[in-house]
């Protein structure tokens, strides 16, 4: 089993009450080829999520369009409520899932922001989470057809209902999380930020200027690039670690307040990236990523 975290800068506390280790798990890889359908092997899909637990990762990141439903279904197996050989740890495991896309037949993402989907929506994640509340529930992705503020004001609905714990935003701008801050209290941003892809650091900012967790998606998408690989490999290196941990590293490194969730259906992918929270970086190695972008 992965050591516990040794300070408090490896944990945070989303919504200022739930302590989370900092690096999670994203589930959206534990579906089918193109994140449509189920696995196919569902038991090794299971096994990766008992062996995030195993290693003590307490925060799960999944949606309700992953597959549409799958990852959802599978988490409600293995981490829900009466869940046959439910993890001995699972209770003390944050789920966090959301909603406001749909997926057409060719897979496409389409954003969908409609108070009514946005509140059937929950009693399905809800059903197939196997719980009678949510921990952090996030509004995908602004509907462009739809009023931003009336969106967010149905998730400050379902947390007032009880059906959610915590309300969390996706792919949203600096005035779009400040407009849903004055609406009700929001305990995270996801947007996608990686070592070569730093677009949104002004939300970053703005997050830790008002103690918002910030869940990088896509936390290792640049790896591979130009201008990013060979840093990533030279810093490697050093360390007798893989690109992709250090990549992982950074990110720890470069926020307190960044709670990365790489995805993966592999049991030796999952053991590789929890192994980064316990990758020190020095100052030289973090002066270098920090040129990369």
């Amino acid at each position: 089993m992965a050591s516990a975290p040794t300070n408090e800068s490896d944990t945070f506390d989303i919504g200022g009450e739930l302590t989370v280790s900092r690096l999670g798990f994203g589930a959206m890889r534990i579906t089918g080829e193109d994140i449509i359908g189920p696995p196919a092997d569902e038991d090794e899909a299971k096994a990766v999520v008992r062996r995030a637990v195993e290693l003590g990762v307490d925060f799960v990141d999944t949606a309700d369009s992953y597959g549409p439903g799958a990852s959802e279904r599978l988490l409600g197996e293995v981490l829900g409520d009466g869940a046959d050989d439910r993890p001995t740890d699972a209770g003390d495991v944050v789920v966090a899932s959301k909603a406001g896309l749909l997926r057409n037949r060719e897979g496409d993402w389409l954003p969908h922001g409609d108070p009514d989907y946005l509140r059937n929506q929950v009693l399905c994640s809800l059903d197939r989470l196997r719980t009678d509340r949510i921990d952090l529930y996030q509004y995908h992705r602004p509907d462009p057809d739809t009023d931003f503020a009336e969106s967010v004001h149905t998730f400050a609905e379902l947390k007032d209902d009880g059906e959610i714990g915590h309300v969390g935003l996706s792919n949203v701008t600096v005035d779009q999380l400040e407009t849903a801050m004055d609406i009700v209290d929001i305990a995270t941003v996801q947007n996608r930020y990686n070592v070569g892809y730093r677009e949104d650091e002004a939300v970053l900012q703005a997050c830790e200027d008002h103690d918002v967790g910030f869940i990088p998606w896509g936390p290792m998408y640049t790896v591979d690039e130009d201008g990013v690989a060979d840093t990533l490999a030279a810093v490697a290196g050093r360390h007798d670690a893989t690109p992709r941990q250090v990549a992982l590293a950074w990110l720890l490194e470069h926020s307190d307040v960044t709670l990365p969730i790489p995805g993966t259906s592999s049991v030796d992918h999952l053991e590789a990236n929890v192994a980064a929270s316990h990758l020190e970086l020095t100052d030289e190695d973090v002066t270098e990523l920090d040129d990369v972008a």
